[in-house]
């Protein structure tokens, strides 16, 4: 089993194309080694089922999900084919800079129909298809793959010209074998690592949430006597508690967006909060700013701080955080909602509430029978929730900001041994492909 503390043992290698070519092996161009996609003869029915792969299908550093089967006359001319022991490549950013490729085994009826963004690389008898799939996501393809790609932001692709020129030291067949034996080990032992490491992630969030929503809804004394809320997803709170519609509580607050093409509103003093900038609890920086002009007179608003913003549009929410607290004054735009405490019940213990509760929460809150989904204001308001009294909200804000702050302490930790783990597997491909370390 490889241990943790050999991450670093093996660096990354150089990313020049003149890479040294050990004694034995041969450098050569994959035009000369492979076909790349080449028209692939199907000559089966056209009800045979075959799989379909889309770009989510195709998994970073190797892998396909193969639940989706389709019938052949489905098929038309906007899909990708390729059959078992071809290896896909994303031509497309910033899928090739991830990694999304894989060696392609165990298809429906031996063939997949799979997005256009694809290069489909096809072995010949030189070079053994999981060899040539390692190849295609160690760092020097990549690398240099990105160096070479055309078009503007977020259409740039890796031209087909740049697989074929491509040149790799080559060993003979056999060997080609043993290192693929040996990535097929090591990478899997390294996976393993990583997926009890996520699975840990997973474990810690869960804890922090059964916390903190133990805090919000129960309180911290364990002794306390305790009551119906009243409230499905509430169900008991402490008998002293109150609870008041959210009405009573908060006043909201919606925004907007400047117009772009002004400029005289970009770019100032004034944090403009977007969904884009919900990847945080508590907000003061963000990507975009305006100036004093814009919130004169566009529809935007400024919101005090202490504010609990709440994104609005489901889709949205899939892609970030559902719910911040702005730690200082702020503008927002329409997709979010700022709500500000008028009466008996903190911003903060709010916001810790939603944090806690939102799988039981946001769906009460979905607009119903509209085109694009988003929550409705008047589900929000008209929500009852629980109201402490002022000394024990204040200690439940601190329970569960330091709950939060330790298991943030402990989460970064280990995603910082996730990344040396995903360096390590990264580096141990490429220096194995291309002969820097000896496989025996």
């Amino acid at each position: 089993m490889i241990q943790e503390a050999s991450y670093m043992r093996l660096g990354a290698m150089g990313l020049s194309h003149a890479v040294p070519c050990p004694e034995g092996w041969q450098n050569r161009r994959l035009r000369f080694l492979t076909r790349i996609n080449k028209p692939v003869r199907v000559d089966m029915p056209p009800e045979t089922e075959v799989s379909f792969v889309p770009m989510a299908a195709i998994g970073e550093n190797g892998g396909i999900q193969l639940d989706q089967v389709k019938p052949l006359d489905g098929m038309g001319d906007g899909y990708t084919p390729f059959v078992d022991g071809d290896v896909v490549v994303a031509k497309i950013t910033p899928c090739f800079e991830n990694g999304k490729g894989a060696f392609a085994e165990g298809l429906k009826n031996g063939i997949a129909f799979g997005t256009t963004e694809l290069h489909v690389i096809r072995p010949a008898k030189d070079i053994d298809g999981r060899f040539l799939f390692y190849l295609s996501i160690s760092e020097l393809f990549r690398k240099l793959g990105e160096g070479a790609m055309y078009g503007a932001g977020g259409q740039k692709r890796v031209p087909e010209v740049y697989i074929k020129d491509f040149q790799t030291p080559l060993p003979p067949l056999d060997q080609q074998q043993k290192i693929t034996a040996f990535l097929d080990r090591k990478t899997a032992e390294i996976d393993t690592l990583i997926a009890k490491k996520r699975r840990l992630l997973d474990l810690l969030d869960e804890k922090r949430t059964a916390l903190i929503t133990r805090a919000v809804t129960k309180g911290l004394n364990p002794d306390a006597p305790m009551k119906d809320s009243g409230i499905e997803w509430l169900g008991e709170i402490p008998a002293h508690w109150e609870t008041k519609k959210m009405k009573f509580l908060f006043k909201g607050r919606g925004g907007g967006t400047p117009a772009t093409q002004n400029k005289e509103y970009w770019n100032g003093d004034i944090p403009w909060v977007s969904p884009k900038d919900m990847k945080r609890q508590f907000i003061s920086e963000t990507i975009d700013y305006i100036t004093e002009l814009a919130i004169d007179e566009t529809s935007t608003n400024m919101v005090p701080c202490d504010s609990v913003l709440i994104v609005m549009r489901s889709g949205i929410l899939r892609h970030t955080m559902p719910v911040g607290v702005a730690s200082r004054d702020v503008a927002i735009n329409q997709d979010i909602k700022a709500m500000i405490s008028i009466d008996r019940l903190s911003s903060r213990y709010l916001f810790w509430l939603i944090f806690a509760k939102k799988k039981s929460l946001l769906p009460l809150w979905f607009k119903i029978g509209c085109t694009v989904e988003s929550l409705e204001n008047r589900y929000i308001v008209n929500e009852a929730l629980p109201v402490p009294p002022d000394d024990e909200q204040s200690q439940i804000i601190s329970f569960a900001l330091e709950v939060s702050e330790n298991i943030k302490k402990i989460e970064e930790s280990i995603k910082s041994a996730i990344s040396k783990l995903e360096e390590y597997r990264s580096a141990l491909i490429t220096n194995a492909v291309t002969g820097q370390i000896k496989v025996a």
